[in-house]
């Protein structure tokens, strides 16, 4: 119980004291449970982003229910993803109570402009530090910039993004294993 009582706790912090939604969570999340906790590697936390970022729903809930399923099975996944979701749920909860009595006014509306920049950066910190770990480079920079035009600009589904790159991998795959296998022989 204590496992699971430590893991909401992580993950109430993370998701208490993030603004900007799941991307910005993305860092948090992984100084907790990469290198503070240790409760899952580096490759597999990026792994995990990779399927979370695929699947429905938001990406920093997908996070918490894949991580908390890895260290604590089913219940762990419970534990983190209420840990996760609840402070957003409070918070929300709060501001819809007293929204009315400050809609319009121009210091909240102010408020807000300044917060957004911030949110960017802190969007644009997690991105930069994955790319790091998926190990792109200069050979491979060139497979996110033309996704990012192809859905940014072009309106590319992200639909379509996914299943391509996903054939393309499954295809250098065997490609791969082909080559080797015939290296092997000679």
């Amino acid at each position: 119980m204590r496992l699971y009582i430590e893991m909401f706790i992580s993950f109430f912090k993370i998701g208490a004291f993030t603004l900007g939604g799941g991307y910005a969570m993305l860092p948090l999340i992984q100084k907790e449970v990469v290198e503070r906790k240790k409760w899952i590697d580096r490759e597999e936390f990026i792994d995990m982003i990779a399927v979370a970022q695929s699947a429905p729903g938001p990406i920093a809930i997908n996070t918490a229910v894949f991580v908390g399923y890895k260290i604590a099975g089913v219940t762990g996944a419970i534990f983190t993803t209420i840990g996760s979701a609840l402070p957003s749920f409070l918070i929300i909860l709060i501001i819809a109570s007293f929204f009315v009595g400050v809609q319009g006014n121009p210091i909240v509306e102010r408020i807000f402009k300044g917060i957004r920049p911030a949110v960017v950066a802190l969007i644009a910190a997690p991105v930069l530090n994955l790319a790091k770990d998926a190990k792109v480079n200069k050979k491979t920079v060139i497979i996110p910039i033309v996704v990012a035009i192809a859905v940014g600009f072009l309106k590319f589904s992200p639909i379509y993004v996914i299943i391509i790159a996903a054939i393309c991998g499954l295809g250098f795959y065997i490609w791969n294993e082909r080559h080797s296998e015939r290296a092997d022989r000679n």
